[in-house]
């Protein structure tokens, strides 16, 4: 190619590039439109969705500033809260009857949110000094060193678990009861977060997770551990299941 038209045809190329540019500009004006006008939207609905619980607080005389804060948290975030509201006390009491309050080890809670299945194992008969509150959101955090003082609150990823717990926990652990969104993940993350809970827990020891689906969060073939599942729970709005994993005692 001779050099005139080999210049030819870098300005060709440079109109080109200009009008891409001139696009891409447009196209992120565009997006970054779609972007603010939902963030205004989901924002005026969250709005109302608290003055409407405000006004039903009013109303019965009760103050509902979990469920607030749980609606908040969705609306920013809808894949990584779990749920809506804050489980129920039934399912809450459903999860912790899987935990034995006389077992040694530390009993870990994985997306605990404002802390109902941490009420519930309390309640249950697990001192607050042997649970570990792994949560990702930091509001929720505050919240649940001011309730449970003695209990060890750690701000991360539930999903990096072995990092987050592996130089931590003293001796393995005696159960770990998840509150995460699990079928919300991949299947390999789901597969990989029960894989490193069981292997920071007992042999036997369980791993309790709830799931609105009907479907199991994880399946027995995929695992190689025992699996169970309670009855479903039609009084939990909405109603949901409890899946429990266990890695067996080969000794």
């Amino acid at each position: 190619m001779s050099l005139p038209a080999l210049q030819k045809f870098e300005r060709k190329i440079e109109r080109h590039i200009r009008l891409l540019e001139a696009k891409k500009y447009l196209i992120e004006r565009k997006i970054g439109r779609h972007i603010r006008q939902f963030e205004r939207k989901r924002d005026d609905f969250g709005k109302k969705i608290e003055e409407q619980i405000r006004q039903f607080e009013r109303k019965k005389g009760i103050h509902l500033d979990d469920e607030v804060r749980f609606i908040r948290s969705w609306l920013e975030r809808p894949l990584s809260t779990g749920a809506v509201t804050p489980s129920g006390k039934i399912l809450a009491r459903a999860m912790a009857s899987y935990v034995d309050p006389h077992s040694d080890g530390p009993v870990v809670e994985l997306g605990p949110g404002t802390g109902p299945v941490t009420e519930a194992l309390v309640e249950a008969g697990v001192a607050p000094s042997r649970l570990v509150l792994v949560e990702f959101n930091p509001a929720f955090c505050r919240i649940l060193r001011a309730r449970y003082p003695d209990a060890t609150v750690v701000q991360g990823d539930a999903y990096s678990l072995r990092r987050l717990l592996e130089t931590l926990l003293i001796q393995p652990a005696a159960a770990v009861v998840s509150g995460l969104p699990l079928v919300t993940k991949p299947i390999k993350q789901r597969l990989r977060l029960i894989r490193d809970a069981l292997d920071l827990m007992v042999p036997g020891a369980p791993f309790v997770q709830f799931t609105y689906s009907v479907a199991a969060p994880l399946p027995k073939r995929l695992g190689g551990f025992a699996v169970e599942a309670s009855e479903r729970i039609w009084m939990n709005l909405p109603p949901a299941r409890v899946w429990v994993y266990r890695k067996p005692d080969d000794r």
